[in-house]
């Protein structure tokens, strides 16, 4: 009788003996077989079972394969394509041939290794247009993910916390350094206390998702103009049906410890723009340091005790560093940027708010662009005067501090950019800092008129509204008595920041990347 096992259906892929594949190079995970074969790959459960899945059946891998299918198209459908039967016939396997099916096959569209996302950070700086697509990316996914309000909360959390800790315990000693466990732990138990009622608030108004679960660099990928996540947790709910911003979280630590904090910032500001979830800021650090020590204890589990691998032991230990960093967070601040059209106000916003805690860097509010929220209308459409009235300058202004108000009570830093043109427009930026107890700084940028037309004519595809009769306006404007920091605003960008970090408090090497890694997968 002919041999149908699983182990013999390997052993003639490898040989290049089923019809319909042919020839392929095998690649194996914890839980897969893939076989790359021209422009496909063929991805077969293995029949294994641990804590958190159970593929030893035929069955349970078809269905299991067909989860795979139907989530992962939500955000990748050109990639993942159907679930078809290995077949037999008595003499051969042919993919979705004649004779009884014994095994079941994932086809995906093949795509180069090199358009991963993890390839590309290790290379250099992740190109800002591609963090931007991805921020907005994770956002649309989250925006129409199906909601479980029945899963996540304050309950789950504290599984994970308590899951950390034990396995952390179970690591080899010495692995990490005295008393980091303990710091780590303790200060995550704090959060989970301090956010009980948060986490509880957030899963009972639906945001708890079927959210990827695995969002880190080696599961997302750039195809031409589109950054598309693939590879998304079918096996288990708990895995994946989590707080929205705990599946971001993953994406933004995994950034932040690759040294791609810049990246980072941008991803977040760009899902910040979709998705105005202002009060799910204060779980941030929380949830990227538990995300950071899953990632330790994994890596550390994996390591042999006999033979530890430097390169292991160090990405380990740098992990576990991240998650303490991450916690307890550093105290917001507010920073209130100002000056006449044309001076750079956007600009130097972009530069700052990467630069500063909690990470991956503040939120970033323009009066440009909450004007055109508040006007239900895209970003990039130019307003008439209608939308510049005093009655709608005040909405806009209080707007501008509601956002930030918002961010401030959950713990995190703003930065506002906006004209700031009268006094009571600054006032009412620096009330909200007063109303939170933090520290403010306004900055006030000069440059001369023809700098300023130069710069607005130059805009293209901006939210700003400002043209050269916009600048020549506001110069016969009386801004009336100035106590926010004057800033030269015609020199270069770098030159401008650099001038800024001592008084600001500011540290450039926030942004200073790792040691480089010898392993670029995740």
């Amino acid at each position: 009788m002919a041999d149908t096992t699983h182990a013999a259906l390997i052993e003639a892929l490898d040989r290049g003996e089923v019809a319909g594949i042919g020839k392929a190079q095998r690649i194996d995970t914890l839980a897969a077989h893939v076989f790359l074969a021209g422009d496909h790959a063929h991805k077969l459960k293995r029949p294994v079972a641990f804590s958190f899945l159970d593929f030893r059946t035929a069955d349970q891998r078809r269905r299991a394969l067909e989860a795979e299918l139907r989530l992962n198209k939500r955000t990748a459908p050109d990639l993942y394509l159907a679930v078809l039967p290995i077949t037999y016939d008595g003499q051969h396997y042919a993919l979705d041939g004649e004779g009884a099916a014994i095994e079941w096959v994932l086809l995906m569209r093949r795509f180069p290794a090199d358009a991963q996302l993890d390839r590309i950070a290790a290379a250099g700086a992740l190109p800002p247009a591609v963090a931007v697509a991805l921020g907005r990316s994770v956002a649309h996914l989250h925006g129409y993910a199906d909601i479980r309000t029945a899963r996540g909360g304050v309950a789950a959390m504290r599984e994970v916390v308590l899951g950390n800790r034990q396995d952390l315990d179970a690591v080899s000693p010495g692995l990490f350094e005295t008393g980091v466990i303990d710091i780590v732990d303790g200060a995550a138990r704090l959060a989970l206390v301090r956010h009980t009622a948060l986490l509880e608030a957030r899963r009972r108004r639906g945001l708890v998702r079927r959210c990827h679960g695995d969002l880190h660099l080696g599961n997302i990928v750039a195809l031409g103009d589109r950054v598309v996540p693939f590879d998304c947790i079918e096996f288990s709910e708990d895995f994946a049906c989590v707080d929205t911003m705990y599946d971001l979280a993953f994406l933004l630590m995994d950034l932040v410890e690759r040294g791609q904090r810049p990246a980072a910032w941008l991803v977040l500001d760009a899902y910040l723009d979709e998705r105005r979830d202002l009060e799910g800021l204060a779980l941030l650090p929380f949830y990227m340091a538990v995300r950071a020590t899953i990632r330790a204890k994994v890596t550390a589990l994996a390591v042999d005790p006999e033979r530890p691998e430097t390169d292991a032991v160090d990405r380990a230990r740098r992990y576990l560093d991240l998650a303490a960093a991450f916690l307890p967070a550093p105290a917001p601040r507010l920073i209130a940027i100002g000056g006449l059209s044309g001076t750079g106000k956007t600009t130097l916003a972009r530069a700052l708010a990467p630069l500063i805690d909690p990470a991956p860097g503040a939120l970033l509010v323009r009066s440009d662009v909450e004007r055109k929220r508040l006007a239900g209308v895209p970003e990039i459409e130019r307003l008439d005067a209608w939308a510049y009235t005093p009655e709608r300058n005040a909405a806009c202004f209080a707007e501008l501090r509601d956002c930030a108000a918002r961010a401030l009570a959950g713990g995190w830093s703003v930065v506002v950019d906006a004209v700031h043109g009268r006094p009571e427009e600054r006032a009412v930026i620096e009330q909200a800092a007063r109303a939170a107890g933090i520290r403010f700084d306004g900055l006030w940028l000069e440059a001369p008129a023809g700098t300023l037309v130069q710069r607005v004519g130059e805009r293209r595809d901006d939210a700003s509204d400002a043209d050269a009769a916009v600048v020549r306006g506001q110069l016969e404007m009386d801004v009336g008595p100035l106590t926010w920091r004057r800033v030269d605003a015609e020199g270069t960008i770098d030159g401008i920041v650099e001038s800024l970090l001592g008084p600001l408090d500011l540290n450039a090497t926030t942004l200073a990347p790792p040691p480089p890694r010898t392993n670029v997968r995740s």
